[in-house]
């Protein structure tokens, strides 16, 4: 895999441009925006996304697709809600066997489906892969040391692009729990909006700690009930992910809560941003998937209940706070 194509030049897409090419592959970065590819070719770097880091050369930036699409890895960068849109765009130009490696975070709302699904079903011909773990994007791109999970139902694709992808401060650990993966990613951003609601309302430590623990038993049970497995997430794309998003305002998703905590309208905090904050979509989403599923999942209804469904802090918290005592392991 000397080649990798990136497609989504936002700060994780760039960032991650930045390292397959420091691990010495030539990358071809694509991005929707003309104006974000003129400012990479002009100044090398991307002033938009990921101001203030320098990308080699050996990155090249474009808006055609098909030159993306030409590499012998592709990585998948867009919002989630984006994914399956990019992928019916991506398919005329698809070679058989190259790998899409999924390095969104969320669960697509207007079917539910896991972002696997929707991937293998606009790419039949692709084998699928998983990168997902505790990853600030500016942390990647400065060269700090990053652990990250890597799942590929096939050992031998997956070894082929950690591998590829890998460098002494980029270190993908191999996993076949594609499911689990993608469950960790994408509900641990719910989870993180609700940690910054705590701080925001200043509910105190013990309280964040208690929404962490209780956030992974509910993250845990929502995976295995859609085929994952445990221990995948007690490891970096789970524990390790909500870990990083559930204390720091670099996450966008606790960010987020920790405005909401302090008064400020979602509204508001929507429009002041350029990226997206993809726990907003997802809370609705896992709440409606774990009804189907018929398990609990109240923390994340809460967190619904705040975004979506009119409910004041108070009245969430309350509710919450309110529900009867039972056993921990339930």
């Amino acid at each position: 895999m000397k080649t990798i194509g990136v497609i989504g030049a936002g700060a994780w897409g760039t960032a991650l441009a930045a390292t397959a090419r420091r691990g010495g592959r030539d990358v071809v970065l694509w991005a929707h925006e003309p104006e974000v590819v003129a400012g990479i070719r002009a100044a090398g770097e991307n002033s938009v996304y990921l101001p203030g880091i320098a990308l080699d050369p050996g990155v090249r930036a474009t808006t055609d697709l098909a030159e993306a699409a030409a590499c012998d890895a592709v990585l998948l960068v867009t919002p989630a809600q984006h994914l399956r849109g990019i992928c019916q765009l991506l398919a005329a130009h698809w070679r058989p066997g190259v790998p899409a490696v999924i390095c969104a975070k969320g669960i697509e709302a207007g079917t539910g489906a896991l972002l696997d699904a929707a991937v293998a079903a606009e790419l039949p011909g692709a084998p699928v892969a998983v990168l997902s773990g505790p990853t600030f994007a500016i942390e990647v791109a400065r060269n700090l040391p990053t652990a990250i999970t890597l799942a590929s139902a096939d050992a031998a694709i997956g070894q082929k692009l950690v591998e590829a992808l890998g460098t002494a401060t980029f270190r993908p650990y191999l996993s076949d729990d594609l499911v689990g993966t993608l469950v960790g990613g994408a509900v641990k951003n719910v989870l993180a909006i609700g940690c910054g609601i705590v701080e925001g309302r200043g509910l105190g430590d013990n309280a964040r700690a208690a929404l962490i623990t209780r956030g992974l038993a509910e993250l845990m049970r929502f995976a295995i009930a859609k085929g994952g497995r445990a221990e995948t997430l007690m490891g970096l794309s789970g524990l390790g992910d909500l870990i990083l998003t559930a204390a720091s305002e670099q996450s966008r998703n606790y960010s987020l809560g920790l405005a909401l905590g302090a008064g400020r309208g979602l509204g508001e905090i929507l429009a002041a941003r350029k990226s997206v904050t993809e726990g907003v979509w997802t809370a609705g989403i896992v709440v409606r998937e774990a009804e189907k599923l018929g398990i609990e999942m109240p923390i994340c209804a809460a967190v619904d209940s705040v975004l979506n469904r009119g409910a004041t802090l108070d009245d969430a918290i309350r509710a919450l706070l309110a529900r009867p005592f039972r056993a921990e392991g339930v």
